[in-house]
């Protein structure tokens, strides 16, 4: 899901006409200190990252003074949370709480309902997940129509809404529901949802996800990949997206996994599915080698999209290792990934990475013919002192044997640092 920070979202809210809080985002001291001056009285200093928690993790502060918002936002900016660095803060007006609700449209995938589906409950705030579940309200959204007034009367008035406040709260339940509707979202939860001193209901919190295969309906939104990312985009991030946007034929799913460049130990990891992938990442982690990226090829796709990924792994700098991590018998023909391996191979280790380890693994649909590809279209490139010295082929024999996996790209891997380190000197 694409994930909009809370400054984001809030700006979505507000452009749908829903109740947000006067605020700007600021990415430093100084700049937060001129919103305060702006809003003109106390305000939150709020640190922007994708992880909840953030009052418990103390990148929540309420202050009184633009000088003060300025120091809050120098302490909050200096901090990680969940591995996340603080790049921004949300400076927004201190809101006159009366009490706090939470609420969210999220979809319900039972084979039951199939449907977005509204949670509301009187008990809102940093500890929802302690709330229990006899208090939290669930109502089921028709896909179609979304939700009539007269059932977000119902659900309130169970919840414990006073009679009063009725007819306020099923309004903006209706309106967050053609919100959610009208921008694909797959989560938008408002927690807490807050009715001020005045009486006034007010979206003090955000949090929305947009549905990926909506991106493209929402030019508006800008979102450079449509698509779960743990951090900041990489090159590698932008590169997988492109291959996956611009071919639908079975799945090239490139990302990221945290890589330094630097420290030893990581793999170019090219798994072949779901469960091929876990297996995979326990071979690594059972010999301590770690996955410079994580890449999924599978669903039957065509070689030219299986080379486009198997480039774009083996195009990292640094890395001590690649592995094709076939480990289930597959149903796809895996001759596509034979002769895309053999044409990626043969570009990259004569000139840019001469012995890099290469474990392969293949089976499944096809094998025989396909491991005969790879032996056949890399011999020359494997012989002894040749540039694909430390290839190795396996197929159905070694379809679970993640520890030998494993053990062979640790021990190529040693070879291939040692020989380089010995280059250098």
């Amino acid at each position: 899901m694409a994930r909009f920070l809370e400054y984001e979202g809030k700006g979505w809210l507000a452009k749908a006409g829903m109740p947000v809080p006067k605020g700007r985002p600021a990415s430093t001291p100084e700049e937060a200190k001129q919103v305060a001056e702006w809003i003109g009285g106390p305000v939150a200093v709020k640190g922007q990252v994708q992880a909840g928690g953030r009052g418990k993790a103390g990148i929540v502060k309420l202050v009184n003074t633009p000088e003060e918002a300025a120091q809050a936002a120098a302490e909050i900016l200096a901090k990680t949370v969940k591995g996340l660095p603080v790049h921004q803060v949300l400076v927004e007006e201190k809101l006159n709480i009366k009490k706090e609700f939470y609420c969210s449209f999220v979809v319900n995938g039972s084979r039951e309902a199939r449907s977005p589906m509204l949670m509301f409950s009187t008990e809102g705030g940093m500890d929802i997940e302690s709330v229990p579940e006899e208090k939290i309200f669930k109502l089921n959204v028709d896909p179609i129509f979304g939700l009539q007034i007269y059932d977000a009367v119902d659900l309130a008035a169970k919840a414990g809404v006073p009679a009063k406040e009725l007819s306020k709260f099923a309004n903006f339940l209706t309106k967050l529901s053609q919100t959610y509707q009208t921008y694909d979202c797959q989560t938008l939860e408002i927690n807490p949802l807050i009715i001020t001193a005045d009486g006034d209901l007010v979206c003090a919190d955000c949090k929305m996800e947009i549905d990926n295969s909506a991106v493209g309906r929402h030019p508006e939104f800008g979102i450079e990949i449509a698509r779960d990312l743990p951090g900041v985009p990489t090159e590698l991030d932008f590169i997988g997206w492109s291959i996956e946007e611009t071919d639908a034929r079975g799945t090239g799913f490139l990302m990221n996994m945290g890589f330094d460049e630097v420290s030893p130990g990581y793999i170019g990891y090219h798994p072949i599915g779901g469960g091929s992938a876990m297996m995979g990442l326990d071979a690594l982690n059972q010999v301590g080698l770690m996955p410079a990226n994580y890449a999924d090829t599978s669903g039957n796709p065509v070689a030219s999209k299986i080379y486009r990924v198997a480039k774009a792994v083996l195009s990292q700098p640094n890395i001590d290792g690649y592995l094709l991590g076939g480990f289930m018998m597959a149903n796809q023909e895996q001759w596509h990934h034979a002769h895309a391996i053999v044409k990626v191979l043969r570009e990259v280790l004569p000139t840019q990475k001469p012995g890099l380890p290469c474990v392969l693994l293949l089976c499944g649909n096809r094998e025989d013919e396909s491991l005969e590809i790879l032996r056949t279209g890399l011999a020359d490139l494997m012989t002894a002192g040749g540039p694909g010295r430390r290839i190795e082929i396996y197929g159905k024999e070694h379809v679970t044997d993640t520890k030998f996996i494993g053990e062979r790209l640790l021990l190529l891997s040693k070879e291939y640092r040692a020989e380089k380190e010995a280059q250098r000197k």
